[in-house]
């Protein structure tokens, strides 16, 4: 047979296999294919051949032996919100969807720790927590799964105090490319035994393998919270602001900024009206006294820098509306331009440059022809400049990958980072070896290379 035949009695092979042991739970259909093969990005859709629904490890690693047998690539999809193109298959494969394994195994209150399965999403480990005076800090705003959230890395707007997935995983489940199950740990609050299995897969987005369950580190429900928004006269303002109470060890625990832009959007999409310059949001946990406190200096400090409209919330439901709208920024802002796509840069800075990568940045935009907005998680030194983009126009999305460019070659430069919580995927893979060197990429290739050495587990992202 020729080798296009040959590769067609190949796959057809692998559907059958999938068929018999997932029935039903496999599908070829366009439509759901198509479905697996975009992500929230501006990436293009890049289908898989195939979706396998799992509903435990089991089936995970029975797709994953699968796949090896046959030479074929294996995408885990969890649910669709990342922006890096994570999930689309650039050399074909199975899509293994894990968004059916949603249960919360134990929740261990004693120990401030849960285990969950991979398709758990935030807002479900949210609702499951209630009554047990604990909670999962890590909050990338979209309610993603935590599988998901740690093979990204994520991070989001309680980073400043709570850290991210990488200091909230303690451990978890993974099937690798040979499929074999590996457990990376116990539930100890601390081990020196051996390479930490834990952070190698946190963050490997799919590419070393398929995580299907995980134990989370649990924080106590503060006895006090209060939010608060300070509007600025400029951007270098809002982020001084941050910085000087970073600065001083006041213990924000969320500081989120967002431009004149997407303030306005805000305004629009959330029915606030606020004034429409750049604004800081910023949240305060602990004793009564403490928020009391920390609140009375970061006011002091706003003031000091033109901060006007230090305006609290202080009921549950108030912080609530007021977080839901800095979630719905990025929807917001690009709902400015009625069938747009976005492009947002993820860079991250140690604070001290922060102001002044920022402000470097705005002047950088304002000669784009594009609209533009920026919002960021300013307390730990990450922003994101979001482009309006016309979906049409390939000389929009050039200009806006030119200015991105730019953005993170600044970031590289202020010994920051090409991303600070989207991850790789395929859209920056070019900025690794600027910001690690040959020697960093060519380490990460051999462990790719030890760990899957078919190269089927997620190809294309991270280290192609």
């Amino acid at each position: 047979m020729a080798d296009a035949e040959l590769t067609a009695a190949a796959d057809t092979a692998l559907h059958d296999e999938l068929r018999g042991r997932f029935g039903d739970r496999y599908s070829t259909a366009a439509a759901v294919r198509e479905h697996h093969g975009k992500d929230d990005s501006h990436h293009p859709v890049i289908p898989p051949d195939g979706v396998a629904f799992a509903e435990s490890t089991a089936d995970v690693a029975f797709a994953v032996r699968a796949c090896a047998r046959h030479g074929a690539p294996v995408i885990p999809f969890g649910a669709g919100t990342s922006i890096e193109g994570h999930v689309q298959a650039v050399c074909g494969g199975i899509s293994i969807d894990l968004g059916r394994m949603n249960r919360v195994l134990a929740v261990r209150p004693d120990d401030l720790d849960v285990t969950v399965e991979a398709g758990v999403t935030r807002m479900q480990l949210d609702r499951e927590l209630r009554g047990t005076g604990l909670f999962f800090p890590v909050d990338p705003g979209a309610d993603a799964t935590l599988g998901g959230m740690a093979a990204t890395g994520a991070s989001g707007t309680t980073t400043v105090r709570y850290g991210t997935m990488r200091d909230n995983v303690v451990s978890l489940t993974a099937v690798l490319a040979s499929g074999e199950v590996v457990r990376t740990g116990g539930r100890a609050r601390k081990s020196s035994a051996g390479y930490d299995l834990t952070n190698l897969l946190v963050g490997s987005e799919g590419t070393l393998g398929v995580i299907t369950e995980l134990t989370l580190r649990l924080h106590p429900v503060p006895e006090a919270m209060a939010a608060a928004v300070c509007s600025f006269p400029g951007l270098e303002e809002a982020v001084r602001s941050v910085v000087e109470a970073v600065q001083m060890g006041v213990p924000l625990a969320r500081a989120e900024l967002l431009d004149g832009t997407a303030m306005r959007a805000v305004n629009r999409h959330s029915g606030f009206s606020y004034a429409e310059t750049p604004a800081v949001f910023f949240e305060f946990h602990g004793s009564e006294a403490d928020v009391e406190a920390n609140g009375a200096m970061v006011q002091e400090i706003s003031g000091s820098l033109g901060g006007t409209s230090f305006e609290y919330a202080r009921r549950q439901d108030e912080r609530t509306r007021l977080w839901k709208a800095r979630h719905d920024a990025y929807p917001a802002i690009l709902a400015l331009r009625p069938g747009c796509h976005g492009l947002t840069s993820d860079v991250c800075v140690p604070v001290s440059r922060l102001a002044q990568c920022i402000a470097e940045t705005r002047d950088d935009m304002k000669r784009a022809t594009i609209p533009w907005g920026i919002v960021g998680h300013v307390g730990d030194g990450n922003f994101h400049a979001v482009f309006m983009i016309d979906p049409d126009s390939e000389a929009e999305l050039a200009e806006a990958e030119a200015i991105n460019e730019r953005i993170v070659r600044r970031a590289i430069a202020m010994e920051g980072t090409c991303t600070g919580e989207h991850g790789i995927g395929m859209g920056k893979i070019g900025f690794l070896r600027e910001e690690f060197g040959a020697a960093g990429v060519s380490a990460m290739r051999a462990v790719k290379a030890a760990l899957d050495p078919q190269g089927i587990m997620n190809p294309g992202k991270v280290v192609a």
